[in-house]
């Protein structure tokens, strides 16, 4: 059957919205439980993040490709495995959703629902882990199996949270809906430009890298298309 593209859009901005409340709300949950260790608030916020993930992409995967993510969207709809035309409201919905995902969480745990971030995150060491970390994110995506790209993403974020500087946003919707919440998870919305700029970049590095780690394919294309050429130039 066939998924139309409202169907798909939702399914964009439920998934994203969720994927925030899990991010958010299970911050704020290690954050008050753990007694002001933040390590192992750290690592509560990790586990809820992975398997929260894995199980939205399994979800909303067959409808909408369970991208969640404007970085993903960009390369896809670059690549031609999204259109062009689905990618402007795919980042519509996917910023709408995050935003009513922090938005839900603090609603869940009784807190102010319209509030901004106060958490600054700056300087190249951030700058760089949040390049690495969606550099990572996109070659997984791009170079995983078929049939394997869930667990594949859930496990990359879980180990990017603690081995990088930031702990993997990885995500300008993430950014954009921790900016709209003053807890464990937020970014403050001064430090959210310096993200951003930061994973596009590693995106865009991930998919050079992708391309060089893929040189058969390049070669096949390549040589299919000048078949074709030659092909219709002895019908000539």
């Amino acid at each position: 059957m066939t998924v139309g593209t409202p169907q798909k859009l939702l399914a964009e901005a439920l998934g994203t919205a969720l994927l925030l409340t899990v991010v958010i709300g299970s911050g704020i949950m290690a954050e008050r439980l753990s007694g002001g260790n933040v390590a192992i608030a750290l690592l509560a916020n990790t586990l809820a993040t992975v398997c929260g993930l894995y199980i939205l992409i399994q979800v909303f995967g067959p409808i909408s490709g369970a991208h969640f993510n404007p970085a993903v969207s960009l390369v896809m709809a670059a690549r031609g495995e999204l259109p062009k035309g689905l990618l402007a409201p795919y980042i519509a919905m996917q910023l709408l959703g995050a935003m009513l995902g922090a938005w839900l969480a603090h609603a869940m745990f009784d807190m102010n629902i319209l509030q901004f971030s106060t958490k600054l995150r700056t300087g190249n060491g951030q700058w760089i882990a949040e390049g690495v970390a969606t550099f990572g994110l996109l070659l997984v995506i791009l170079r995983a199996p078929a049939g394997r790209a869930s667990t594949m993403v859930a496990a990359y974020i879980g180990a990017a949270y603690w081995f990088t500087a930031s702990t993997s946003f990885a995500n300008p919707a993430a950014v954009f809906g921790r900016m709209f919440s003053d807890s464990f998870a937020g970014i403050a919305p001064a430090s959210a430009p310096g993200f951003v700029f930061a994973q596009l970049v590693g995106a865009g590095i991930a998919v050079g890298v992708h391309h060089v780690l893929s040189p058969k394919a390049a070669n096949a294309k390549a040589h299919e298309s000048a078949a074709g050429t030659s092909s219709k130039a002895r019908h000539v």
